[in-house]
């Protein structure tokens, strides 16, 4: 086997633990909770339709969107919401202002869902697996189950800083278990009753549906939960590439999972009392406890997996500009990648701990959960219908025929999930609309905030006539300014000129900038630019999926001009103090809103981890 083959199962392997972590757990839950209340055990439809629906649910909306289809919409490789975002807003793509604003909109809206995605996913994984303690012992309290949720997500949280690479080691070869046991359980029980194989077939799927007309919707609601993880999967490309995704999934796990939920429907054929807890209830007696701790385990990876998607996530949001900066610290000093939020992972840790604490039960939480990874589905479905016409330059019936197929079963997930509103998917779309709202805020307000920077912008002739003139005194040493703007002369630079009259025999205006593109070529990455001797401009530009290392490549565009000692250089940054009482486009709230998100964000000098010693801050007052 080559090297190149060897990498990709290598790859394959480890995806396992980290992009079908979710997916994986579903069988725990999904089906228990699509029979309930409808399971009449003298009907076998309402077996074999449940199952059906779920099978061509993986094979649709899984195999084929996004294993097939989707993850050929990639930047540079990277998968995810940003970057369908960042493809369309390529010049090619030949959208209008109009367009942008609603692409934008989509960004942010898919962006929020997948958080709410992440807050309800770990506490329903693991709160479904230790619910297999109640199958062992049956007259076990009621409050157990929850309390043991709640110490395994705190502890799991409390790791976080530590970071994951050591543990991340052993997911792959502990989903590889548990996938081989779910196809393990399911064919056991296959052999005791082959005739849930008529399930493979989708007709009884729309029998089922077309007898249950009334609650048909809400039934796809529930089925849903079979294909939840499915953005993660395509946010997730990046880190393993397609191929060895594709393996993973075609090989192991998506045979493993249809046999499953195969081998649970046997198991209702044959013995209808197992319906309320169908999987728990395929294990002999005597395996269930390694079975109840390898479920438990296998739910802790797909929150973990889910933990670290949002934290990248809020990476990428950070520096498109659609969240303020906060702290990063990088658990890894060789993958760049291994990063770990504390203000993020706190906000997450007491959310999913106070959803297992006020919804008790995993089957109470199931109303919640769907409704967010729904919308997610819909969005990038419709980002895929405008990247097929614009990009990809398919043909309207080829659009139509692909899109509409997808769009058709994920509509019904959508309103089945809406129809669980008061069961609990207000959780879901309170979340969402909370960080929407904060994300728009933001944006808008750091627009606005722009806009009244540039209007105070001082062109760069001005300085250099003032130095030839000899109005300005030079001094030792090597001076630093941030800029946001790559163009004219920043705030801070004036400001310091205005109350110190010097600048120093060096000076350097630093701008980092971040692109519409996951990574940028190392080639590309220094931008130096003459403005007169000993005085010059410095852009360093990063993708929006890159962890930037500023000091590092500062270092280079200075060695570039010959300035070798560094230890000397001092870094000036403007702290804005923001005043509500301007004229900006923006109601009062949401900039009271956007100045409160200002004060919690990150000083860029901290952000891009320059020598706090050196950094010297100048507070510059603005009106929005």
């Amino acid at each position: 086997m080559s090297q190149t083959k060897s990498s990709n199962w290598t790859l394959a392997l480890l995806a396992l633990g980290v992009v079908y972590g979710d997916i994986g757990t579903s069988p725990i839950y999904a089906l228990r909770e699509t029979i309930r209340e409808r399971f009449v055990a003298a009907n076998e439809l309402t077996v074999l339709g449940p199952v059906s629906l779920m099978i061509w649910s993986l094979t649709v909306i899984v195999s084929i969107k996004y294993l097939l289809v989707l993850t050929r919409a990639t930047n540079q490789g990277e998968g995810g919401v940003f970057a369908l975002y960042s493809l369309l807003r390529k010049p090619e793509a030949g959208l209008k202002k109009g367009g942008i604003t609603l692409l934008t909109v989509f960004a942010i809206l898919g962006a929020a869902l997948l958080y709410g995605d992440g807050i309800i996913t770990p506490a329903i994984s693991v709160l479904s697996a230790v619910e297999g303690l109640a199958v062992i012992q049956p007259g076990l309290p009621s409050w157990i189950p929850p309390v043991c949720a709640s110490v395994i997500l705190l502890g799991l949280f409390l790791v976080q800083r530590h970071g994951t690479a050591r543990i991340g080691q052993s997911f792959g070869p502990v989903m590889l278990l548990w996938f081989s046991t779910l196809a393990a359980m399911g064919l056991w029980q296959l052999s005791q009753e082959t005739s849930i194989l008529r399930a493979l077939s989708p007709h009884y799927g729309w029998r089922f549906l077309w007898e249950e007309r009334a609650h048909s919707m809400h039934i796809m609601g529930t089925v849903l939960l079979c294909v939840t993880g499915g953005e993660a999967l395509f946010a997730d490309i990046g880190h393993f590439g397609r191929t060895a995704m594709k393996r993973s999934w075609f090989t192991l796990a998506y045979p493993a999972l249809a046999l499953n939920y195969l081998g649970q429907g046997a198991l209702l054929l044959h013995s209808p009392d197992s319906h309320t807890q169908p999987f728990f209830n395929m294990v002999p007696a005597g395996l269930l406890l390694p079975v109840v701790i390898l479920a438990t385990m296998a739910t802790i990876i797909a929150s973990q997996a889910m933990i670290t998607g949002v934290f990248s996530l809020s990476q990428q949001a950070m520096q498109l500009g659609f969240m303020p900066r906060l702290k990063i610290v990088h658990t890894s000093p060789d993958m760049r990648g291994q990063i770990y939020l504390p203000q993020i992972n706190f906000i997450l840790m007491v959310l999913c701990i106070g959803l297992v604490a006020g919804f008790q039960k995993s089957e109470n939480l199931a109303h919640a959960y769907g409704l967010s990874v729904a919308m997610d589905m819909t969005i990038s479905t419709s980002l895929l219908i405008l990247i097929s016409f614009k990009l990809w330059k398919w043909p309207l019936w080829k659009t139509g025929l692909i899109c509409g197929l997808f769009l058709s079963i994920e509509s019904t997930y959508l309103i089945g999930s809406l129809s669980k509103f008061v069961q609990g998917a207000w959780f879901t779309l309170l979340v969402a609309a909370g960080i929407w709202i904060m994300m728009r805020t933001w944006r808008d307000g750091r627009a606005l905030l722009m806009k009244r920077v540039l209007r105070n912008r001082v062109p760069v002739n001005v300085i250099v006539n003032e130095i030839k003139a000899g109005h300005i005194h030079r001094v030792r040493g090597i001076g630093v300014f941030l800029s946001s703007s790559a163009d004219g002369l920043p705030l801070v630079l004036l400001h310091h000129l205005k109350h110190n009259k010097v600048l120093h025999e060096q000076a350097v205006i630093l701008t980092v900038k971040f692109e519409e593109v996951p990574y940028i070529p190392a080639d590309k990455r220094i931008e130096v630019t003459d403005i007169m001797d000993s005085f010059f401009r410095v852009v360093l530009h990063y993708g929006f999926s890159e962890s930037p290392d500023v000091p590092l490549d500062l270092k280079t565009a200075l060695n570039s001009r010959g300035i070798t000692r560094q230890s000397d250089i001092s870094f000036y940054q403007s702290r804005e103090l923001l005043l509500t009482d301007g004229n900006g486009k923006m109601a009062q709230w949401r900039k009271k809103l956007f100045v409160f998100l200002s004060r919690l964000a990150r000083p860029a000098t901290g952000y891009f981890q320059l020598p706090s010693r050196q950094v010297i801050e100048l507070g510059i007052q603005l009106e929005l």
